[in-house]
């Protein structure tokens, strides 16, 4: 994914300015901010799924072609039919409407092996909890096998052991030479599994590397007006935010 000068307008007021950002194979990039930063207008109009200026190289293209390119996982996760969660995740095959049966369900089994939804797999997905909803939306857009995943806040509503879990997964498609772009709330995960971390500031990038040099004093003081502790422990990266500025 490449964007160039992204921007977003709406009545009259700028959302996002001038964004240039481009995901990779191999990186798992937390898009940080606090609320209003932009991050979920930033996402979409990368898919081009709102107006925008500027380029992005997944908006130019046709659906089917931008399917199979990208998998979207929308911040919202209503789900509105009481299809068993096979069903649904089999859902993400739809972008590959020439792949031979067997390969659609050898997508559909590791999707949902990859997120522990074996026990749940013929439940009615609307009964599910909503963290297992969750799961199985995220599975979905794994069964879709893109190279590259968008993710609006994955783990939201996860517990702790789910929420690794996930991030352990985009993890390891990163590592598998996939690219994965995710917006996070939880900067101690993002700073313990993501390769890059862009943290976004009233609609501009205010900071792109690795978690190391993003999540310094005064960025956090600047972006999130927090304090924090940042060090290096046995799981990696150990984040702790410890203080509201004044």
């Amino acid at each position: 994914m490449d964007l160039q000068d992204l921007g977003v307008c709406r009545n009259g007021r700028p959302v996002l300015e001038r964004i240039g950002l481009r995901i990779g194979a191999g990186e798992f990039v937390g898009l940080l901010g606090p609320n209003g930063a932009g991050k979920t207008t930033l996402l979409r109009a990368a898919l081009g799924l709102l107006p925008a200026e500027g380029r992005s190289s997944l908006a130019v293209m046709g659906n089917a072609e931008r399917a199979r390119a990208a998998a979207f996982m929308p911040q919202g996760r209503e789900i509105a039919w009481p299809m068993p969660v096979e069903s649904l995740v089999a859902l993400g095959r739809i972008a590959h409407p020439g792949a031979a049966r067997a390969a659609d369900r050898a997508a559909v089994q590791r999707a949902i092996t990859a997120l522990h939804l074996e026990d749940l797999r013929h439940r009615p997905a609307t009964e599910l909890s909503g963290g297992e909803q969750a799961r199985a939306l995220i599975a979905r857009a794994l069964a879709q096998e893109s190279p590259l995943l968008v993710a609006d806040e994955p783990i939201a509503g996860l517990d702790p052991a789910a929420q690794i879990w996930v991030m352990r997964l985009f993890a390891r498609l990163a590592g598998q030479g996939g690219g994965v772009l995710a917006s996070l709330h939880d900067l101690g995960l993002a700073a313990r599994f993501c390769t890059r971390l862009v943290m976004l500031h009233q609609g501009r990038i205010a900071a792109d590397g690795p978690p190391e040099t993003v999540l310094t004093a005064a960025n956090l003081a600047r972006v999130f007006g927090i304090t924090a502790h940042l060090a290096r422990g046995p799981q990696g990266l150990l984040f702790q935010p410890l203080d509201i500025i004044p």
